[in-house]
């Protein structure tokens, strides 16, 4: 079959399409013929090995897993000698770890039926995204109706989907974007947007009871400024930091900085389980979570469209399909 493979760490020229051979399954996994995966900046961080935390756990000098991709949509091929949730031909979208391929292996707990409402490129760009928005503002940030959330990043690959959910959860959503993106962030149900090209919303003097922040542009200080008094601070990953930690250090060691106040302040570690996925799909089928898809590509031009998720220019998210171009 035809994969995206990398052999060493770098930016998406290290991406290149090879033939590999099928994965072949587990008693408890399916092989999925992948008809859709979207790109999330786990891959990234994969791609680059980067923070360098990472590395003992994925490979020190290269990948250990060489195909990329977490997120896919498609068709159950087989499955194995203990799975009786599934059989061949049933429409599923879920978390792989090497779905930038044909086929993908993914075990049961990682899967569910797709929301028949959705095409195979709109399932595949909900699973971790939506999964981590889901966990943000539900679990970590414990959302009530009526509170006040900001959504800092309210455009990217998380945010879409949390702005989305918070507005389901009957919050008062305040999003942070730039200003190409006030519309659709808009759209996505913010009762308000702040434009940070023109606007600083830790000098506003407003206060939230929660602030879900993926983008890690102010300082923590300065985002507890801007939480009310019994506030909870959810921080999501972050591309900026150094080498070694990279965003980690503030998701890490927020929690140390909330100590001795009523402040609750948490860093996220999400996991996406077939549970999430199944939540997720009553939001999509009550009309309630629209994927934000902004390109699609097909997969061998998969390192431009990883080149452009790298530079923080994508929209929405980004969705591969299997078909191949001529080599």
């Amino acid at each position: 079959m035809k994969a995206i493979v990398q052999d060493r760490y770098g930016d998406s020229s290290v991406l290149h399409l090879a033939d590999v051979p099928v994965p072949a399954i587990g008693d408890n996994d399916v092989l999925i013929d992948v008809r859709a995966t979207s790109l999330n900046i786990g891959d990234v961080h994969l791609m680059t090995g980067l923070p360098l935390i990472v590395r003992p756990f994925i490979g020190w000098r290269g990948p250990r897993q060489k195909i990329r991709g977490m997120d896919v949509a498609g068709l159950v091929h087989s499955v194995g000698a203990g799975v009786t949730a599934f059989a061949p031909g049933d429409e599923v979208f879920g978390v792989v770890s090497a779905g930038l391929a044909e086929f993908a292996r993914a075990s049961v707990k990682k899967i569910a039926p797709k929301p028949p409402s959705l095409s195979f490129e709109q399932a595949s760009a909900i699973p971790t995204s939506a999964a981590t928005a889901l966990h943000a503002l539900r679990d970590a940030g414990r959302l009530q109706p009526g509170q006040r959330v900001l959504i800092i990043g309210a455009s990217g690959g998380v945010g879409i989907f949390a702005t989305q959910l918070a507005h389901a959860f009957g919050a008062h959503v305040t999003g942070v974007c730039s200003t190409a993106k006030l519309d659709l962030v808009r759209s996505l149900g913010a009762d308000e947007v702040i434009d940070y090209t023109t606007t600083d919303f830790a000098l506003s003097g407003e206060r939230y009871n929660l602030i879900v922040d993926m983008v890690s542009s102010h300082s923590v200080p300065a985002l507890r400024r801007a939480l009310s008094a019994d506030g909870t601070l959810v921080i999501v990953g972050g591309e900026r930091g150094s080498r070694l930690l990279g965003g980690l250090s503030r998701a890490m060691f927020a929690p140390l900085r909330g100590i001795g106040s009523k402040q609750r302040l948490r860093g996220l570690v999400s996991v996406t389980s077939a549970g999430d996925l199944a939540t997720l799909a009553k939001f999509v089928e009550a009309d309630k979570l629209v994927p934000v898809i902004g390109e699609t590509a097909v997969l061998g031009e998969t390192p431009g469209a990883a080149g452009r998720l790298l530079s923080g220019h994508a929209v929405g998210k980004v969705v591969i399909t299997p078909t191949v171009l001529a080599e």
